[in-house]
Formats: structure tokens, C-alpha cells, sequence
């Protein structure tokens, strides 16, 4: 389960990188209007450490006879401070940069995921590359006009970012005033408004008070949110987990019932001395189900203890290597949790007191006798 965990944890940072605490969207439709005065409103929030705007829409790039459709995504100069996107931009080799330009509205610069990289056969690092992208304009009209109701423009790359795959090969990002001039939005019109928090911990209280400020035609939701399709999945494969392990000691309990059977059978004189001693079936009962219960207490202690020694060194010198080297990580990550530990305890108890009590039940019904024939 801590290994479990530390996968889990992993995987939320990564998608931390490209998710922000909080993000504003419509209740309906592909945009939402904020005026100069909404704006303005926003950054009085008391917990908002900054926000970016953002329009982001589907796309067609092409590089000769290599393309590629991606989500665009025009974001602002503040996009690079509410999101770990710029952290993940990579020079030529893939070596750590921290360049994340999106150039301006005449001339744009575009930053790709390595995935679209590789998909259009482009170093996008390199400045040298001139994309072709092909962008839906809102029409008011069923059929489309290929003059009009599709912007083509040219754009080149400064760069190519690596996260995540859901990512990597999905996303562009470009500078928003190039792509609202391609789409043909007014000056008021976003996608989206990522927001970033002073304190994390308080995402709540702050996403009621947007809530509150902009009504029920904006949505804004948590990180969690954002993606409850991941973190449901997640938090299904944990039970499951818990569920495989369950099973694991409920078959593990069957030698706990048949040495406790088999010490039933050797005691028979012993607990004939303790009945003639005056020794009730509760009493009987409860000796066989405490010697039960101390076996798995005992097992317990010495699990939990060597498993802690093992996930010691698994943090501090990462022993059990990741077999292959397409990782972002070349170990097994682990993270301990307090309930981990509590949860397993109180399983191994319920089982073993059930293990136990069928035996020593049998033990307290029987009647045995000291006369020998």
C-alpha cells in the first residue's frame, strides 16, 4: 500500500504541474465573459496568489507532410506563476530550461509537449521550425466557409515541454492574444481563468467566494475537479488494493484455525484439569481465543515492523530499482501513511478474533474426562 501510495503521489504531482489549485469555467458553452471590473474583482480575493486567462481550442498544425490536431492554448504572461508548466520546458537533449516564451500577437511562439514533438518531426527548441496551424473562427452560419470560418496562420516553436503523457501529447501553448485574433473573440472572452492560492488548504473557502462573486454561470472547480476521472480511478485501485490484502489474511487465518484446532486436541487433559478446577465454557473460551488473538498481534508487530525497515531504505537508498529506464524515476517510490498502518492493524485483529473463535468455541463445548481406560 505504501508503494501504492507513492505512486499515487507521484502521479498527483505531475498532474499538479499542468493543474491549478482552482479554475474558473462556463456553466455552458466554449467561453465566458469577464469584464476590466470582473478582473479587477478577482484580484481582490482575499487567498488568490495569482491567476492566468486562458483560450484554449482544438487545432491542426502541420510541418510539411507531418501533422498533428492538439489542443492550442493561448494563455497570458501570468500563466508561467500559476502553473509547474515552465519547470518542464526542455532545452535540445532534454536538458532542464527555464525559457517559456510565447512570443506576442505578431509574432507567436509556440511550446509543445515532446509527444507532438516527436508527431511532427520537429526539434522544437530550435527556432528554425515554421508550423503551419489551422483554427476553427466562430461561425453563426451551418456550413462552413473555408475562407472564412477557418484562420490559417504560421507559427514557430521555442521549445517542447515533458510532464506527463496525457500532456506531452495533447497540448500546445502559445501566446492568447494570437490565438483570440485567430478565433475571432472579443476582448472579454476567455476559456478559462487558472488560479493559483496562497495556501492550498483553504481552496475551499476561496472557491465559494468566486462561487459567490460570479454566479451559477461560471463553475469553478478544485484541482481534484479538474480530474475526477484520475482520482476516482485512484482511489478505486486503493480499495481494491485493500480488498487483495483482506483476501490475502483471510486465506493466511486457515493455518491460524487449524493450529489452534490442533492445540484443542493436545490440551484436551489441561482443560479437563480446568474444568474440574471449576473453570466455566466462557473461561475455556476466552484462553483459546486470547491465544488466538496474541498470534496475530504478534504477527501484526513483526509485519508492520519489517515493513517500516523496508520502506526506510527504500526512501533513503532506493533498493528495489524500476526495470526498463522510460520512467521519470529509476525506483520504486513509497510513502508511509499513519491510516495505512492503523487500517491493516484493525483488519489483522477482526480476522484473527474470527479465526480464533470457531476453535475455541469447540474447545469450551466439549466435555473431556481425566479417567483413563
Amino acid at each position: 500500500m505504501s508503494v501504492f501510495n507513492g505512486f499515487e503521489g507521484l502521479v498527483k504531482n505531475l498532474y499538479s504541474s499542468f493543474y491549478t489549485d482552482l479554475k474558473i469555467s462556463p456553466a455552458s458553452g466554449k467561453t465566458i465573459t469577464l469584464t476590466p471590473q470582473q478582473l479587477a474583482e478577482l484580484r481582490t480575493v482575499k487567498g488568490i496568489k495569482n491567476f492566468s486567462l486562458v483560450v484554449e481550442e482544438k487545432a491542426l498544425v502541420q510541418n510539411g507532410e507531418n501533422q498533428s490536431v492538439i489542443y492550442l492554448k493561448g494563455v497570458d504572461d501570468q500563466y508561467r506563476y500559476v502553473t509547474g508548466v515552465a519547470s518542464h520546458v526542455l532545452r535540445e537533449h532534454y536538458e532542464a530550461s527555464t525559457d517559456f516564451d510565447l512570443g506576442t500577437e505578431e509574432s507567436p511562439r509556440l511550446i509543445v509537449g515532446v509527444g507532438i514533438e516527436g508527431a511532427l518531426g520537429i526539434q522544437a527548441d530550435r527556432n528554425i521550425f515554421l508550423l503551419k496551424v489551422y483554427l476553427p473562427r466562430k461561425s453563426n452560419t451551418e456550413q462552413i466557409d473555408m475562407l472564412n470560418d477557418i484562420s490559417s496562420d504560421t507559427i514557430r516553436t521555442s521549445g517542447a515541454f515533458a510532464i506527463q503523457q496525457d500532456f506531452d501529447n495533447k497540448y500546445g501553448i502559445t501566446n492568447i492574444d494570437f490565438v483570440k485574433t485567430a478565433l475571432g473573440m472579443d476582448a472579454n472572452s476567455f476559456s478559462a481563468v487558472e488560479i493559483a492560492l496562497r495556501d492550498p488548504a483553504q481552496v475551499e473557502k476561496v472557491k465559494e467566494e468566486l462561487q459567490k462573486i460570479l454566479g451559477s454561470q461560471y463553475v469553478v472547480e478544485t484541482k481534484y475537479e479538474q480530474n475526477r476521472s484520475l482520482y476516482s480511478v485512484m482511489n478505486m485501485e486503493r480499495w481494491v488494493i485493500y480488498g487483495v490484502l483482506s483476501l490475502i489474511l483471510v486465506v493466511a487465518a486457515f493455518n491460524m484455525i487449524g493450529a489452534l484446532t490442533m492445540l484443542v486436541l493436545e490440551k484436551q487433559k489441561d482443560i479437563s484439569v480446568l474444568q474440574a478446577l471449576g473453570a466455566n465454557k466462557n473461561f475455556i473460551q476466552k484462553v483459546f481465543l486470547s491465544e488466538g488473538i496474541l498470534l496475530g498481534l504478534i504477527g501484526t508487530i513483526i509485519g508492520m515492523l519489517l515493513a517500516l525497515i523496508i520502506i526506510i531504505l527504500q526512501i533513503k537508498f532506493h533498493l528495489i530499482p524500476l526495470e526498463g529506464g522510460s520512467f521519470l524515476i529509476n525506483y520504486f517510490p513509497v510513502k508511509p501513511r499513519l491510516f495505512d498502518f492503523v487500517l491493516v492493524a484493525a483488519t489483522v485483529f477482526v480476522i484473527a478474533l474470527l479465526a480464533s473463535w470457531l476453535p475455541s468455541k469447540k474447545a469450551a463445548a466439549q466435555v473431556f474426562s481425566l479417567r483413563s481406560e
